[in-house]
């Protein structure tokens, strides 16, 4: 047989709002499942069915405004629910409402004769409790919209609730200052718990304050100052039209920020462990569906390896590649990876993913820098000490640095502000057995290109042996990787972030260069400029290359 089901009592709504549908024709559903979602100025709702059936029209659509009584869907049910006793249902639930409104109205005269008897009573303290929340036996804390010292006034929100159908904030029931929350967000209650507790003055207004926390406990529900003596039975609770029932907050800047979603998608998100602030909404104005949560679940999964995060291990939902049994085409050898080659990979992979690499490519003649560097290591053969190529390398790139401050900086995580260094560190690669390490040069600017050389050759002897102590690698603002002692014409290395940019060095050769009369062999050395394109542009990376060039070929600017 056909059930029809109707619009329930939505409180003091004249006019709801028919938001989301939540099943179509032919869907089979179970008893309390959602059928539509309403949405009114204070509240969003979703409707369950009375009955487990079959869908077999819907008599409305989104965007629909419906008032109670309204025919939602009509289901086919095994046992159908007989037409009066629907109604003598229906019948009930409209009257609870007034039976409820009825005693309250009796009780508000002896509200006015106690809270006037007791006026001369100057503040007294008020633990203001969970009222009835239409039958839910616990519910969810979501926010907590007041703090420790706050003024109220009455009917000014206190928290806000969440059962599995709807949300709604809790006002106080009188005005006060608060001096204690009983509760914290995330935390489940029930109907008569404790929440605050404020300091209040009393007053002979219609809604006289609770005179006494025997009062307050006897009547938890009720705002009114009602003692033994006034009423011999607990008095009803407030009617739930009072709670004010709303998916958002209006009290405060951050509840206004919050995101628009029904209570079952807010169940969803808190069960998935979602963040709704992450969630790309499909809904009308804005409003998260389940099917959004869906989606962003199977996308997050999608971009997971192993437990860690696509920023961890794949990078912008980048699917990783699979792993294959390279066995059936012949013979193989497993060798696990170093510890030192896994944090490298590690490293590099999340610079890669995160920065927008741009490579800038440049030549620098160092003809007279070699010859010079020669002359001198001729000079300090006695000394153990040998200049290398890279400490004049580290020389001329502080001093870039020095002139192109946005080299040495950082983008701070927010996108803010560029945090500009104002030291020099300067980070050497150095190839090991076990892979790929970086250690720093501290205070760069400060030293000569003799001391640069000595360290140099002591921190890769240091990271050769394992001997390399962790803040060795840390503090850098700028690195370096050569290739000069190997080959190669050009490359692009990787940017060490958080740092902004990285010179990449190949093997100088001999070339033939015009000097305006004639061609002679000089010694070129290739430049490889990788930079963040979020913090450098284009022009200032090859202006900056150029200067390195520069300064590689003119010794004064060097030593200057």
């Amino acid at each position: 047989m056909a059930l029809q089901v109707l619009v329930p009592d939505v409180g003091d709504a004249a006019e709801v709002e028919i938001i989301e549908i939540l099943v179509s024709v032919g869907d089979v559903i179970a008893k309390d499942d959602s059928l539509v979602v309403l949405e009114s100025d204070k509240a969003s709702m979703e409707i369950p069915t009375p009955e487990s059936g079959k869908v077999i029209s819907i008599a409305v659509k989104e965007g629909d405004t419906v008032d109670e009584g309204a025919l939602i869907i009509e289901l086919e049910v095994e046992t159908a629910v007989e037409p009066a006793k629907q109604s003598a249902a229906n019948e009930k639930d409209t009257s609870e409402p007034a039976s409820d409104q009825s005693q309250e109205s009796k009780v508000a005269p002896e509200v006015g004769q106690v809270a006037s008897a007791r006026s001369e009573s100057v503040l007294t303290e008020q633990t203001i409790t969970v009222p009835d929340v239409g039958g839910a036996d616990e519910v969810l804390v979501t926010d907590i919209l007041i703090k420790v010292g706050d003024v109220l006034e009455a009917e000014d929100s206190l928290v806000v609730l969440e059962s599995d159908k709807a949300s709604m904030e809790i006002p106080t029931p009188v005005a006060g200052e608060v001096i204690e929350l009983l509760v914290k967000e995330g935390a489940e209650v029930k109907e008569g718990d404790a929440l605050v507790r404020l300091m209040s003055a009393n007053h002979a207004s219609g809604r006289g304050e609770i005179g006494s926390a025997e009062a307050a406990e006897s009547s938890p529900a009720v705002a009114e100052d009602v003692s033994e003596e006034s009423i011999s039975t607990p008095s009803s609770p407030r009617p739930p039209s009072t709670l004010q029932p709303t998916a958002t907050s209006a009290t405060t800047a951050e509840t206004n920020a919050r995101v628009h979603a029904g209570p079952a998608v807010r169940k969803q998100a808190r069960e998935y462990g979602v963040d709704l602030g992450e969630v790309t909404p499909t809904g009308q104005k804005g409003r998260i569906l389940k099917e959004d949560i869906q989606h962003f679940v199977k996308q997050r999964l999608s971009q997971t390896t192993g437990g860690k995060s696509d920023a961890e291990a794949l990078g912008g939902g980048i699917p990783p590649i699979p792993d294959i049994d390279f066995s059936r085409f012949g013979a193989v050898e497993m060798v696990p990876l170093s510890r030192i080659r896994k944090a490298s990979a590690k490293n590099l992979h999340r610079s890669w993913v995160n920065l927008p690499h741009v490579t800038q490519f440049d030549e620098a003649d160092i003809t007279e820098l070699e010859a010079f560097r020669k002359t001198q290591n001729a000079e300090l053969a006695n000394s153990g000490t040998k200049i290398t190529p890279l400490a004049f390398l580290v020389k001329a790139c502080v001093n870039a640095l020095i002139k192109y401050p946005q080299f040495n900086a950082s983008i701070e995580s927010s996108f803010d502000h560029m945090i500009y260094k104002q030291y020099y560190n300067i980070g050497v690669a150095v190839e090991t057995p076990d892979g790929l390490v970086v250690p720093v040069i501290k205070d760069a600017d400060k030293k000569g290109v003799i001391e640069l050389a000595q360290e140099t050759a002591e921190l890769a002897a240091l990271a050769r042996e394992k001997k390399l102590p962790m803040d060795a690698m840390q503090g850098g603002t700028f690195s370096i990787s050569s290739l000069g002692g190997i080959g190669g014409t050009a490359f692009t290395p990787i940017v060490n972030a958080p740092e902004v940019a990285i010179l990449g060095v190949s093997k100088s050769k001999m070339a033939p260069v015009y000097n305006g009369n004639e061609f002679e062999a000089r010694n070129i050395l290739p430049l490889s400029l990788s930079y963040d394109h979020r913090a450098i542009d284009g022009a200032e990376a090859a202006r900056f290359t150029a200067y390195i060039a520069q300064v590689l070929s003119d010794l004064k600017r060097l030593i200057l």
